[in-house]
């Protein structure tokens, strides 16, 4: 990509929306696979479209490799409608009166019995380990692996 396309591409405000370009080819796949067709068909009754994660996959890729403004502007699009869409029974709850700040209470101690069934437990084990400052470094941890 040329320089100066990219500067163009970077200064776009939701840039941030755009997700890896393989992330795209993935859903896609992932979408149209045996697996999934039968998962959609079962949950929702019919063969879902795969087809925007295509065309997402392919203006990602015009967005990345040519600097297209206007393929950035699809895919930006289309997450936003995506994200629309999964987050609409939240935009249309209106059951729960949504607050503006946390209640005034909400970092009061535990009542006696709660604190005395955190006691001794495995949380409680760990969060004095962190706070005495004798958890290993992440960098240093071990996986256990059952195959």
């Amino acid at each position: 990509m040329v320089s100066s396309d990219k500067s163009k591409v970077m200064e776009l405000p939701e840039e941030w929306l755009i997700r890896p370009c393989e992330m795209y080819n993935e859903e896609y796949k992932d979408c149209t696979s045996i697996k999934a067709r039968f998962h959609q068909y079962f949950i929702f009754g019919e063969i879902l479209d795969c087809s925007q994660w295509k065309k997402d996959y392919n203006n990602c890729e015009q967005c990345v490799s040519k600097g297209s403004i206007a393929s950035c502007k699809a895919v930006i699009e289309s997450e936003k409608q995506r994200r629309y869409n999964r987050l609409s029974a939240h935009y249309r709850n209106d059951v729960w009166e949504k607050r503006k700040e946390p209640p005034e209470n909400w970092n009061v101690p535990l009542p006696e019995k709660m604190q005395k069934a955190y006691e001794n437990s495995y949380l409680d084990y760990k969060s004095r380990e962190m706070k005495e400052g004798k958890s290993r470094p992440s960098s240093e941890r071990t996986l256990c692996v059952v195959s």
